[in-house]
Protein backbone atom coordinates (compact mmCIF):
# COMPACT_ATOMS: atom_id res chain seq x y z
CA UNK A 1 0.00 0.00 0.00
CA UNK A 2 1.34 3.25 -0.78
CA UNK A 3 2.23 5.77 2.03
CA UNK A 4 -0.61 8.12 3.17
CA UNK A 5 0.03 11.82 2.24
CA UNK A 6 -2.85 12.78 4.70
CA UNK A 7 -1.18 13.40 8.10
CA UNK A 8 1.03 16.27 5.89
CA UNK A 9 -1.95 17.80 4.04
CA UNK A 10 -4.12 17.94 7.12
CA UNK A 11 -1.99 20.91 8.84
CA UNK A 12 -2.55 22.98 6.06
CA UNK A 13 -4.99 23.95 3.12
CA UNK A 14 -2.77 25.65 1.18
CA UNK A 15 0.42 24.01 -0.50
CA UNK A 16 2.18 26.57 -2.46
CA UNK A 17 3.79 25.34 -6.08
CA UNK A 18 6.88 26.86 -6.79
CA UNK A 19 8.81 26.96 -10.11
CA UNK A 20 12.35 28.44 -8.79
CA UNK A 21 14.63 29.65 -11.52
CA UNK A 22 17.29 30.76 -9.37
CA UNK A 23 18.79 28.73 -6.41
CA UNK A 24 19.62 31.70 -4.73
CA UNK A 25 15.81 32.17 -4.30
CA UNK A 26 14.59 29.07 -2.56
CA UNK A 27 15.65 29.51 0.43
CA UNK A 28 14.43 33.43 1.57
CA UNK A 29 11.05 32.33 -0.57
CA UNK A 30 10.68 28.97 1.86
CA UNK A 31 11.25 31.03 4.77
CA UNK A 32 9.13 33.50 4.09
CA UNK A 33 5.84 30.86 2.72
CA UNK A 34 6.68 29.05 6.45
CA UNK A 35 6.86 31.96 8.51
CA UNK A 36 3.43 32.84 6.87
CA UNK A 37 2.05 29.29 8.02
CA UNK A 38 2.34 27.74 5.36
CA UNK A 39 5.42 24.68 6.00
CA UNK A 40 4.55 22.43 3.03
CA UNK A 41 6.42 23.17 -0.06
CA UNK A 42 6.19 21.52 -3.50
CA UNK A 43 8.98 22.69 -5.61
CA UNK A 44 8.01 21.76 -9.25
CA UNK A 45 10.45 20.14 -11.33
CA UNK A 46 10.35 22.55 -14.17
CA UNK A 47 13.72 24.25 -14.30
CA UNK A 48 17.13 23.49 -14.21
CA UNK A 49 17.18 24.81 -10.88
CA UNK A 50 14.58 22.86 -9.30
CA UNK A 51 16.31 19.94 -7.54
CA UNK A 52 19.49 22.47 -6.25
CA UNK A 53 16.61 24.78 -4.76
CA UNK A 54 14.60 21.35 -3.06
CA UNK A 55 17.94 20.57 -1.37
CA UNK A 56 18.96 23.94 -0.65
CA UNK A 57 15.93 24.72 1.32
CA UNK A 58 16.14 21.47 2.96
CA UNK A 59 19.37 22.13 4.47
CA UNK A 60 18.47 25.59 5.51
CA UNK A 61 15.11 25.57 6.35
CA UNK A 62 14.13 22.79 9.22
CA UNK A 63 10.82 24.48 9.12
CA UNK A 64 9.85 23.75 6.06
CA UNK A 65 8.47 20.09 4.90
CA UNK A 66 9.58 20.22 1.08
CA UNK A 67 8.11 17.61 -1.76
CA UNK A 68 9.07 17.60 -5.16
CA UNK A 69 6.24 18.22 -7.88
CA UNK A 70 5.72 17.37 -11.42
CA UNK A 71 6.78 13.84 -11.26
CA UNK A 72 6.39 12.66 -14.29
CA UNK A 73 8.71 9.28 -14.87
CA UNK A 74 9.47 6.88 -12.29
CA UNK A 75 13.47 8.26 -12.29
CA UNK A 76 11.94 11.37 -10.44
CA UNK A 77 11.07 9.11 -7.52
CA UNK A 78 14.95 8.06 -7.27
CA UNK A 79 15.95 11.70 -7.72
CA UNK A 80 13.24 12.62 -4.88
CA UNK A 81 14.70 9.93 -2.45
CA UNK A 82 18.52 11.31 -3.10
CA UNK A 83 17.66 15.26 -2.50
CA UNK A 84 15.37 14.11 1.22
CA UNK A 85 11.76 15.47 0.36
CA UNK A 86 9.14 14.23 1.60
CA UNK A 87 6.18 13.90 -0.48
CA UNK A 88 5.84 13.63 -4.12
CA UNK A 89 3.16 15.11 -6.53
CA UNK A 90 2.39 14.28 -10.11
CA UNK A 91 0.58 16.73 -12.69
CA UNK A 92 -0.70 13.00 -14.18
CA UNK A 93 -0.02 9.63 -13.48
CA UNK A 94 0.01 6.56 -16.09
CA UNK A 95 -0.17 2.84 -14.71
CA UNK A 96 3.85 2.74 -14.88
CA UNK A 97 4.41 5.85 -12.54
CA UNK A 98 1.17 4.64 -10.26
CA UNK A 99 2.85 1.56 -9.83
CA UNK A 100 5.98 3.17 -8.76
CA UNK A 101 4.46 5.74 -6.85
CA UNK A 102 2.72 2.96 -4.83
CA UNK A 103 6.25 1.66 -3.52
CA UNK A 104 7.87 4.77 -3.36
CA UNK A 105 9.48 5.45 0.33
CA UNK A 106 7.41 8.63 0.49
CA UNK A 107 4.13 9.62 0.28
CA UNK A 108 2.92 10.61 -3.23
CA UNK A 109 0.15 12.67 -4.59
CA UNK A 110 -0.79 11.22 -8.13
CA UNK A 111 -2.47 13.70 -10.53
CA UNK A 112 -5.73 12.23 -11.94
CA UNK A 113 -8.40 14.50 -14.26
CA UNK A 114 -11.18 12.11 -14.69
CA UNK A 115 -13.20 9.26 -12.89
CA UNK A 116 -11.05 7.26 -15.16
CA UNK A 117 -7.82 8.04 -13.99
CA UNK A 118 -9.04 8.20 -10.33
CA UNK A 119 -10.75 4.99 -10.16
CA UNK A 120 -7.14 3.46 -11.53
CA UNK A 121 -5.44 5.23 -8.70
CA UNK A 122 -7.55 3.80 -6.45
CA UNK A 123 -6.54 0.29 -7.54
CA UNK A 124 -3.18 1.04 -6.84
CA UNK A 125 -4.49 1.98 -2.81
CA UNK A 126 -4.36 5.80 -3.57
CA UNK A 127 -6.82 7.56 -1.35
CA UNK A 128 -5.65 10.93 -1.84
CA UNK A 129 -5.35 12.47 -5.18
CA UNK A 130 -4.49 15.43 -7.00
CA UNK A 131 -6.61 17.36 -9.29
CA UNK A 132 -5.78 18.69 -12.40
CA UNK A 133 -5.97 21.00 -14.21
CA UNK A 134 -9.67 21.45 -11.80
CA UNK A 135 -10.66 24.68 -13.47
CA UNK A 136 -10.63 23.21 -17.24
CA UNK A 137 -11.53 19.73 -15.78
CA UNK A 138 -15.07 20.22 -14.38
CA UNK A 139 -13.62 21.86 -11.16
CA UNK A 140 -16.04 22.25 -8.01
CA UNK A 141 -18.88 20.73 -10.18
CA UNK A 142 -16.57 17.33 -10.79
CA UNK A 143 -15.60 17.17 -7.06
CA UNK A 144 -19.15 17.36 -5.87
CA UNK A 145 -20.63 14.59 -8.57
CA UNK A 146 -17.60 12.07 -8.02
CA UNK A 147 -18.12 11.89 -4.12
CA UNK A 148 -20.82 9.82 -5.26
CA UNK A 149 -19.65 6.79 -6.74
CA UNK A 150 -15.84 7.22 -5.27
CA UNK A 151 -16.74 8.55 -1.28
CA UNK A 152 -13.13 7.08 -0.23
CA UNK A 153 -11.09 9.63 -2.22
CA UNK A 154 -10.11 12.86 -0.87
CA UNK A 155 -8.07 15.65 -3.53
CA UNK A 156 -6.06 18.57 -3.47
CA UNK A 157 -7.49 20.58 -6.56
CA UNK A 158 -4.50 22.39 -8.17
CA UNK A 159 -4.30 24.28 -11.64
CA UNK A 160 -6.95 27.80 -11.73
CA UNK A 161 -7.52 27.46 -8.26
CA UNK A 162 -6.54 31.17 -6.69
CA UNK A 163 -7.24 33.17 -3.92
CA UNK A 164 -10.82 34.13 -5.11
CA UNK A 165 -12.11 30.64 -5.20
CA UNK A 166 -9.77 28.79 -2.58
CA UNK A 167 -12.37 28.70 -0.35
CA UNK A 168 -15.09 27.20 -2.29
CA UNK A 169 -12.95 24.81 -2.68
CA UNK A 170 -11.91 23.92 0.50
CA UNK A 171 -15.76 23.78 1.45
CA UNK A 172 -16.34 20.58 -0.68
CA UNK A 173 -15.55 17.60 1.98
CA UNK A 174 -13.82 15.58 -0.46
CA UNK A 175 -10.69 18.04 -1.02
CA UNK A 176 -8.24 17.68 1.62
CA UNK A 177 -6.00 20.97 0.51
CA UNK A 178 -5.82 23.02 -2.22
CA UNK A 179 -2.33 23.95 -4.24
CA UNK A 180 -1.57 26.63 -6.43
CA UNK A 181 0.95 29.42 -7.10
CA UNK A 182 -0.88 33.22 -6.20
CA UNK A 183 1.21 33.12 -2.63
CA UNK A 184 4.28 33.68 -4.56
CA UNK A 185 3.41 36.65 -7.86
CA UNK A 186 6.10 37.06 -10.27
CA UNK A 187 6.28 40.38 -9.73
CA UNK A 188 7.34 40.08 -5.72
CA UNK A 189 9.65 37.07 -6.47
CA UNK A 190 11.75 39.06 -8.48
CA UNK A 191 11.82 42.14 -6.27
CA UNK A 192 12.93 39.80 -3.45
CA UNK A 193 9.82 41.32 -1.54
CA UNK A 194 9.72 38.43 0.27
CA UNK A 195 7.51 40.32 3.37
CA UNK A 196 4.38 40.44 0.41
CA UNK A 197 4.70 36.76 -0.14
CA UNK A 198 4.44 35.75 3.75
CA UNK A 199 1.64 38.19 3.91
CA UNK A 200 0.04 36.24 0.53
CA UNK A 201 0.60 32.69 2.94
CA UNK A 202 -0.31 34.05 6.06
CA UNK A 203 -4.01 34.88 4.25
CA UNK A 204 -4.05 31.18 2.38
CA UNK A 205 -2.90 29.62 5.81
CA UNK A 206 -5.83 31.62 7.60
CA UNK A 207 -8.53 29.28 5.47
CA UNK A 208 -10.75 27.24 6.10
CA UNK A 209 -11.57 23.57 5.38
Amino acid sequence: MPLDPAPLLSRVPMVPVLTIERVDQAVPLARALAAGGLPLLEVALRTAASADAARAVIREVPDAVVGLGTVTQVSDIDLARDIGAKFLVTPGTPPELAAALARAEVPAIPGCATPGEAIMLAGHGFRVLKFFPASSAGGLEFLRQIAGPMPQLRFMPSGGVKEVNAAEYLAQPNVIAVSGTWVTPDAALAAGDFATITALARAAASLRR
